[in-house]
């Protein structure tokens, strides 16, 4: 599928995903619960505008190879991709992946097949990496400051050990690579086996240098492996502005740290239950259960779903707009001049 039909395709479905949105949500729900917000609102929507910009920074640092000058993509087309590409993720029906293929199909213009999909990698691994270290300070920072059952401090011992084992395994993949182990994989499995091995047998070459790309981000590139993980885990943090600005909105006492276990706790709990479209319902439980585990009343975590799912709302409306935007020529817009 060619870059036009896909935008096209992913439009269509993001603007009906977009009205099923608003009308579960209801028109007259998501008003109210704005002016209820008040000025509180702007400040909610400005906090993803920053998470956007360093998500934008982390993608683009992983992106350019100053012995590539193809690579030296404007910091605008990257930001532009990095919101598009989110939008198109809250509304994919499953699993939340079909930003990844219109990133790569946009970027491949510019980049080439390889590197296109080798950054669009190396940004989707690094974005669930700081998401799991995010996790594993959360649960140091519970520990310190939720006074816990001994089932919970169980469970955050668990929660923990599965953290460390999944750091260990990004560790592992960033030192050997992915997409050949993978399809390895696959060709063991039943129906796709046969598919899998006559792909990878077909792209073998393309696979490998895929995967050398991984490696080389590690191995030889480790002060920007930083940079985009810093800048990734930061964006994290700044997320829970979002819950304490939603929370002060109605007049609710919340700490900073209980505000980012709040965060984390809710978004553990949606992505444990990552199949369901539009996280509907799992963010509101999450958000339910966070609350009572830092001791406040969890009637408000209602309203702060609602709010947060206002918030998605406006992004998506933004990143549609930024997917059917016309775009300049591929030297005006995605190469920055020397």
């Amino acid at each position: 599928m060619n870059t036009k039909a896909y935008k096209a395709l992913f439009l269509a479905i993001g603007v009906a995903s977009l009205g099923y949105m608003i009308y579960g949500t209801g028109v007259t729900v998501i008003w109210e619960n704005i002016q209820l917000t008040g000025i509180w609102f702007v400040p909610v929507i400005g906090s993803w505008l920053l998470i956007y910009i360093l998500n934008a920074f982390a993608f683009r640092a992983i992106i350019r190879e100053p012995q590539l000058p193809e690579t030296n993509l404007s910091f605008w087309s990257v930001l532009r991709l990095t919101i598009s590409g989110y939008a198109i993720n809250y509304i994919t029906p499953f699993v939340a992946l079909g930003g990844e293929p219109y990133r790569i199909l946009e970027l491949k213009p510019a980049l080439g097949m390889k590197k296109a999909t080798s950054s669009v990698l190396l940004y989707s691994l690094m974005h669930m990496f700081s998401h799991v270290l995010f996790w594993l300070a959360s649960i140091v920072l519970i520990v310190a400051v939720v006074p816990l059952s001994d089932v919970m401090l169980a469970g955050c011992g668990i929660l923990l050990v599965v953290g460390l084992i999944l750091g260990y395994w990004f560790i592992n993949v960033y030192k050997k690579g992915l997409i050949v182990s993978s399809f390895r994989v696959l060709e063991k499995l039943p129906f796709v086996g046969k598919k899998a091995k006559e792909f990878a047998l077909k792209n073998g070459e393309n696979l490998y240098e895929v995967d050398d790309q991984i490696r080389i981000l590690y191995a030889q590139r480790r002060d920007v492996f930083y940079a985009s993980l810093f800048y990734e885990f930061v964006a994290r943090v700044i997320g829970c502005l979002e819950i304490f600005f939603t929370a002060h909105a109605i007049g609710m006492e919340m700490s900073l740290s209980q505000s980012l276990i709040v965060s984390s706790g809710s978004s553990l709990f949606a992505n444990l239950i990552f199949f369901f479209p539009m996280q509907l319902g799992t963010r509101e439980g999450g958000l339910i259960l966070a609350l009572r585990s830092v001791g406040i009343a969890s009637a408000p975590g209602l309203f702060i779903g609602i709010v947060m799912r206002i918030r998605e709302i406006v992004w998506i409306m933004i990143g549609l707009a930024l997917v059917s935007g016309k775009k300049k020529t591929e030297k005006e817009i995605l190469v920055v001049s020397e």
